[in-house]
C-alpha cells in the first residue's frame, strides 16, 4: 500500500488506486471549496458533491475534497468529470485517523483529519502548493476502526464485549466482476479482486482462526477455541505502544475487547478458560432468568453472570465489593507453574487467591478466585484493567472492565 507524501514530508495518506500521475510533475493542488460553481452551499462546498467543481479552476489539478456527505467514491469521480488530474479525499475529524482506501476512477489517495487540516493549511500558505512523491511501509498498525462496535454489553453488562477484535479495514478479497470496484452506476470496470472494509471482513478473518485452531487441537471446544485466540491476543502496535483508536487515543477493552488476533499465539495458549453446555445454561438462567433446556431447570439460586468462565471479567455497577470465579485448564507443558500479575482498574482493588498455579500435567484444571472492591467513586464510568497468568513461555492474558455504582 503506497502513501503520497507533501513537500517537506507534510503528511502521508495511502491509496490502492491503479491509476498514476507522471512521476516527472508536480501537480498544482486545490482546496475543492475554492473551486465550487457558484450557488453550491457553502456547509458542503468542499465536499466534492456531484456537479460541484468549476472546471476551469480544476482541471489539470490535484483536488482536495473532504469526508462527509455523498459517497467517498463518488467524489473523485466528479473531480473526473471536472478534469481533475487527481484526488485527495480528506478525513473529518469524526473519522480521525481511519483511512479506508477506494478504487478510485482517477488516481486518488486517502489522509486523516490530522492531515486534511495541515494540507489546507499547505495550500493556503504555499505560492505555488504542489504533490510530491510515494513511500512505503508507513507505521504504526493495526488501529481500532471507528467504525467497529464498542461495549458496554447492553445486553448482558456483566459479559465484556467486545470480546476481539481482527482485521477489517482495507481487506483484500475476492471480488464479483458482474459488479463494478465502486458500484458506481458510471463505473464500468471490472475486477476479480476489491479492497473492503467493516466487521463483514473482520469476521472470515476469525473464523478462520478458530477452523486453523480447530484443526491442530480438535479435542477442544469452542470456548477453549475462543479463550486461546482472546488470552494471546495483542494490545500494543508494531511500535510497542498501545493500540489507539482512530482518533490517535489509547484503546480499551471497551473498544477492542481483549486485543488483536494472534493466530500463531493462540495455537498454543498454555491455559485456556473451557465452559460446558452446562455452564450456559446456568448463565442463561442468571442473566435472563429462563430456562433454556427442558432437562435442565433453573435453581433456586443462580450464580452470577460474571461467574460464566469467560476469558475476560465485567462487573457492572459494583457496590462493595464482589468475588468471581475462574478455572483454567493447562492445555501446555505438562508440569509448569503459573504466577499471577494484575494491573488494577482505576478506583478498584483487585486480589487473586492462589497467587500461584502449579499443574502436573496436561488437561489438568486448577480454579482461583478474584476479589474486586471499590475504593473510589469514578461516577458511573467504566474503568479497565487487567490479570496476567505467566509460567515464563506463555502470557494469558484477560481484561477486566468494571463500572462503580
Amino acid at each position: 500500500m503506497a502513501s503520497l507524501t507533501l513537500p517537506t514530508d507534510l503528511c502521508q495518506g495511502e491509496t490502492v488506486t491503479p491509476y498514476v500521475l507522471k512521476s516527472s510533475e508536480l501537480y498544482p493542488l486545490v482546496y475543492a471549496g475554492d473551486a465550487v460553481v457558484p450557488g453550491t452551499p457553502g456547509n458542503v462546498s468542499g465536499q466534492c458533491l456531484p456537479n460541484s467543481l468549476d472546471a476551469k479552476k480544476v482541471r489539470g489539478k490535484i483536488v482536495v475534497c473532504l469526508r462527509g456527505s455523498g459517497l467517498r467514491v463518488a467524489k473523485g469521480l466528479e473531480v473526473k468529470r471536472a478534469g481533475g488530474a487527481a484526488i485527495i479525499l480528506g478525513n473529518a475529524v469524526a473519522n480521525g485517523n481511519e483511512i479506508p482506501v477506494d478504487a478510485h476512477v482517477l488516481p486518488g489517495t486517502a489522509v486523516s483529519s490530522d492531515d486534511a487540516i495541515a494540507i489546507l493549511k499547505y495550500i493556503n500558505a504555499a505560492r505555488r502548493p504542489s504533490s510530491a512523491r510515494t513511500v512505503l511501509g508507513v507505521t504504526p498498525a493495526p488501529v481500532m476502526a471507528a467504525f467497529s462496535s464498542r461495549g458496554p454489553n447492553r445486553v448482558e453488562p456483566n459479559i465484556l464485549k467486545p470480546d476481539i477484535t481482527a482485521p477489517g479495514l482495507n481487506i483484500l478479497a475476492a471480488w464479483s466482476e458482474s459488479s463494478s470496484p465502486t458500484k458506481l452506476e458510471d463505473d464500468h470496470r471490472s475486477v476479480k479482486y476489491n479492497l473492503y472494509s467493516g466487521t463483514s471482513m473482520s469476521c472470515p478473518h476469525v473464523s478462520a482462526v478458530a477452523a486453523l485452531l480447530k484443526s491442530l487441537h480438535p479435542d477442544w471446544s469452542s470456548s477453549a477455541i475462543r479463550s486461546a485466540m482472546m488470552t494471546t491476543a495483542a494490545v500494543v502496535n508494531t511500535r510497542g505502544a498501545p493500540l489507539t483508536d482512530a482518533a490517535g487515543q489509547a484503546a480499551g477493552p471497551l473498544e477492542l475487547g481483549s486485543g488483536h488476533v494472534r493466530p500463531n499465539h493462540a495455537s498454543d495458549p498454555g491455559l485456556v478458560y473451557d465452559a460446558s453446555y452446562e455452564d450456559y445454561l446456568l448463565f442463561a438462567c442468571s442473566s435472563i432468568g429462563v430456562q433454556m433446556d427442558p432437562s435442565f431447570p433453573c435453581p433456586e439460586t443462580s450464580p452470577s453472570p460474571s461467574d460464566l468462565n469467560y476469558p475476560s471479567i465485567a462487573i457492572s455497577d459494583l457496590n462493595g465489593s464482589v468475588t468471581v470465579r475462574r478455572t483454567v485448564t493447562n492445555v501446555g507443558p505438562g508440569a509448569t507453574r503459573y504466577r499471577v500479575t494484575v494491573t488494577e482498574p482505576t478506583g478498584v482493588s483487585v486480589s487473586i487467591s492462589p497467587g500461584v498455579l502449579s499443574f502436573k500435567r496436561v488437561g489438568q484444571k486448577k480454579s482461583f478466585s478474584v476479589t474486586l472492591k471499590a475504593r473510589g467513586t469514578p461516577g458511573k464510568v467504566y474503568v479497565a484493567g487487567s490479570y496476567t497468568l505467566s509460567d515464563g513461555a506463555h502470557v494469558v492474558r484477560s481484561p477486566i472492565v468494571v463500572s462503580v455504582a
